[in-house]
């Protein structure tokens, strides 16, 4: 990464020098962009560039607004073949100690925006303060995410390459409406926002160039362009394909919905309840819906080989189509919603059928632990129903991607004290079995799914029917399973006439056996388990919720993956 900073300047003598000061101990080639100043402050810029030899001072004729600064300081700093550039304010308003923040996290993801966050002080305007909350609510609707959390700060590590792609392609505002105009331009381009939390201050003796009222009417003018440039995006945002995420395998495709849109609908649910969060979601499902090319084409696939194995199936009347697989992303919706309910302690034990707990009581009882096989049918955190206060039962549920990462943040803030333990990790290798060799010592159960093969797995699956074709299963949960050398059970929890049922099966006092024909075991293992799952699945297709292919071949992931990679390139010329 070769960085640069940018520095727009427009009259501002009581800080610059201060700024550059502090800026010096970096060492990084700065571009101080004089937009017009008065002759006072242009000749105190051209002696300061003549002190500080990474100066690079750049000149407007006259004053054409901070937005245009910044442009030409990007396109100084890309012409001059630097990658990032490190956008600062002159007036300091800006937490120069957060910089090497900044910078680690340019690194860490080299293609996205690094954005600052302000945290205010009591310094802050008022009038300025509740502006932004309006360009935030606008901002949010026309990128039709919440990724973007502040648009207005102007503290920000830029990559250059994306920038000057836009360049090219639109003509972006030249004053206060440039930080907002930029961001929503990048994130429609495809670049990532991160944002990063930093004081933001308000000197007494600064001066501000903010015009209350032309500006604002700018940036009102602008949200008016961007909200009606989103609307006439947005048929064909609908409507394409997303070719290079079906390529990836399912556990590389980032969760759908930022932090903030989740912890949106939790905090919905903290202040009405279900109802209310259920009312917020179903227009959520719908977009989601609407956007989601490829999950769609995975619902319509299984419920059609549902349909040809089951030709009366009662829940997939007539012919395939739209309605049923609406029908399936919104079982999806309302079991996201009985999650967390049942994360909360707000869905009790009289609600859930659970005819053979005993099964478990008893193993437990004896102290000793054991292995659930579980799927992504119907409710697997519902296995919650398993772990009442009279029996003390701990349970640990494998997440084997961080796909899921905002929905498990958001699940762990609504109820901290949850007995249920979420265990993330990205492949079950040697230390995930000697974590859950502890757990099982100790009398605790271990929920695997083992209905999903992990991107590090490929190659290492069992091909078994499902459905009447062969799918790939992954060979990582049944060998854990035997490694942890306990008996295993399998475990459905799946919605049925208005109450969830878990069906508890026993599967094997221990998967553990010699070397010796140890294939033929798995074989044999994962063949009974994907018949069991088949029955179940059968039985309620629509809370099937693995959205992709499942069918697909493990070696067709490899080809996919590799098929969307550029050709290598030996160069010998330096």
């Amino acid at each position: 990464m070769q960085l640069a900073l940018v520095i727009p300047n427009y009259n501002h003598q009581q800080a610059i020098k201060q700024t550059l000061e502090r800026l010096a101990p970096l060492a990084l080639p700065c571009y101080l962009v004089n937009d017009g100043s008065n002759d006072e402050t242009r000749y105190l810029l051209s002696q300061l560039a003549e002190q500080y030899d990474w100066v690079t001072l750049l000149h407007h004729p006259y004053n054409r607004g901070k937005g245009a600064a910044v442009t030409t300081g990007l396109r100084a700093a890309y012409a001059d073949g630097f990658t990032h550039a490190l956008q600062v304010d002159a007036d300091g308003q800006h937490d120069l100690d957060d910089i090497p923040a900044f910078i680690e996290h340019a690194k860490a993801r080299p293609e996205a925006v690094i954005s600052g966050q302000p945290q205010y002080d009591d310094s802050v305007p008022k009038g300025r303060l509740y502006g932004r909350y309006i360009t935030h609510f606008w901002v949010w609707v026309e990128t039709l995410s919440f990724e973007i959390k502040d648009a207005m700060c102007g503290f920000r590590v830029y990559p250059l390459t994306a920038t000057e792609r836009l360049f090219l392609t639109e003509a972006l505002g030249e004053r206060m409406d440039f930080d907002i105009e930029i961001l929503v331009k990048l994130y429609w381009q495809g670049t990532r926002i991160v944002h990063l939390p930093t004081k933001v201050i308000y000197p007494e003796d600064g001066s501000s160039h903010f015009q209350g009222v032309r500006d604002n009417l700018r940036i009102s003018a602008l949200h008016t362009k961007l909200f009606f440039t989103m609307l006439k995006r947005l048929p064909k945002r609908l409507l394409r394909q997303s070719e290079p995420q079906q390529a990836r395998h399912w556990s590389r495709i980032s969760e759908r919905g930022s932090y903030w849109g989740i912890k949106l609908l939790a905090s919905s649910y903290k202040i009405g309840g279900h109802w209310l969060c259920r009312a917020i979601m179903y227009p959520v499902i719908g977009y989601f819906f609407l956007t989601g090319s490829s999950a769609r084409a995975a619902s319509l696939q299984f419920l059609q080989q549902v349909k040809r194995v089951e030709p009366q199936h009662p829940q997939l009347k007539g012919k395939i189509g739209w309605r049923h697989s609406l029908k399936h992303f919104i079982s999806f919706g309302n079991a996201a919603l009985d999650r967390i309910d049942a994360w909360c302690n707000r869905l009790q034990m009289n609600q859930v059928d659970f005819a053979n707990r005993a099964l478990l009581y008893q193993q437990i009882e004896q102290g000793k632990g054991a292995v659930l096989l579980a799927s992504h049918l119907g409710n697997i955190e519902l296995c919650r129903a398993i772990s009442s206060h009279q029996h003390k039962i701990k349970v640990n549920v494998m997440v084997l991607t961080e796909n899921a990462e905002n929905f498990n943040r958001v699940l762990k803030q609504l109820n901290p004290d949850s007995a249920l333990n979420l265990i993330q990790v990205s492949e079950l290798g040697p230390t995930t079995s000697m974590l859950l060799h502890e757990k099982i010592a100790q009398g605790e159960l271990v929920v695997i799914a083992g209905d999903r093969t992990s991107s590090r797995s490929q190659g290492r699956v069992v091909y078994a029917p499902f459905m009447g074709k062969p799918a790939p299963f992954p060979q990582g949960p049944f060998i854990l399973a035997g490694l942890l050398d306990c008996p295993v059970y399998l475990m459905f929890c799946l919605r049925e006439q208005g109450r969830y049922r878990v069906y508890l099966e026993h599967f094997s006092d221990t998967l553990k056996g010699p070397r010796a024909g140890r294939m033929q075991r798995l074989e044999q293992a994962i063949g009974r388990y994907s018949a069991r799952l088949e029955y179940y699945a059968r039985r309620e297709p629509l809370q099937w919720f693995n959205f992709f292919d499942f069918w697909r071949k493990d070696d067709e992931h490899l080809r996919a993956a590799n098929s969307t990679r550029p050709p290598t390139v030996n160069r010998t010329d330096k």
